[in-house]
């Protein structure tokens, strides 16, 4: 076959929900009937199937008169090891590039909205029908670069977890947590369900709705709340993050002072934890990729030096 280049193109996909079906039913019979016999429409999880992968084939068959492609599955990413010159592109939802961006900062990723109808592609700029144009100006680095801040947390213990969208400090189950806080030197001892640190990208995700919903209650019981400053959310390289501590428990031993608020680089963030076992700290919603948070562990939170980098 003749290619423009011998360069590897990494092509992250995902598993369709269709696909988890099947892995747990075994059939598609099986699955139809599970997800029938509980009143859902399983046609829609065949037509969302069917868009995505013939997505993938015909970015698959675009990309091999580039370079050589290789398809790599989301799970593989915290141990795939990727060149300095490979090109990466992500086929899939918003969360998937997240993830991407993640195990390999610094390096641009190409994202590329498979089903606009389903897909709000805040973080896909491309449809597959760009991708020839794209690839090729971006091998002439030809193409403009968003840099996106990231969140790193450092564990007394010598562990970090970088994070694109957010950090969840808590309980492994719906228990409540116990720590301490710390922030620009100011401590509190707490319980609650848990800390969202969000960066300006996450802001607009996880976080936003933390706070809608806590703008929601305080307007139920008439208090005038400026929600559109709250929600507002920070620019994607904005070199702060934000915090808020999920349904804070007042007591006579736990307080609910350090409840929200910005982490800037001159400000500080630490908490240790005060739960025996099951505290994790866990990003981008990736529970299986998460950290252990137990008695006496402390945790500093600030704006990483690696960034992401998402092409535009």
């Amino acid at each position: 076959m003749n290619r423009q280049t011998e360069r590897k193109i990494i092509v992250i996909k995902r598993q369709t929900r269709l696909d988890d079906l099947l892995y747990r039913h075994n059939t598609i019979e099986q699955a139809r009937f599970y997800v029938e016999s509980l009143g859902a429409d399983f046609n829609d999880y065949v037509v969302e199937d069917k868009v995505y992968k013939q997505a993938l084939t015909s970015a698959e068959t675009v990309l091999s008169e580039i370079g050589r492609v290789q398809l790599l599955e989301r799970s593989f990413l915290p141990n795939f090891l990727f060149g300095n010159e490979d090109l990466v592109i992500v086929i899939g939802q918003d969360g998937l590039v997240a993830n991407t961006l993640k195990y390999i900062p610094g390096m641009p990723v190409i994202a590329v909205n498979p089903d606009p109808n389903r897909n709000d592609g805040v973080l896909l700029p491309f449809l597959v029908e760009d991708l020839k144009a794209i690839t090729t100006e971006m091998m002439a680095t030809q193409r403009p670069l968003k840099e996106i801040t990231m969140a790193k947390a450092t564990l007394s213990d010598g562990q970090s977890l970088l994070a694109v969208n957010d950090l969840f400090i808590g309980p492994e189950r719906h228990t409540s947590a116990r720590y301490e806080i710390e922030v620009d030197g100011v401590t509190e001892f707490q319980s609650s369900s848990g800390v969202i640190v969000s960066t300006g990208l996450g802001s607009t995700g996880w976080f936003k709705s933390i706070v809608t919903g806590a703008v929601a209650v305080a307007r139920s019981i008439g208090s005038t709340v400026n929600d559109a400053e709250l929600t507002r959310g920070l620019a994607w390289d904005s070199d702060s993050l934000l915090y808020s501590v999920r349904e804070p428990f007042p007591s006579n031993a736990t307080g609910t002072s350090l409840v929200f608020g910005q982490i800037t680089n001159q400000s500080g963030f630490s908490m240790t934890s005060a739960m025996p076992q099951e505290g994790v700290i866990f990003s981008d919603g990736l529970l299986n990729d998460a950290i252990s948070f137990n008695s006496g562990v402390n945790v500093n939170i600030s704006t990483a030096a690696e960034k992401g980098l998402l092409v535009v």
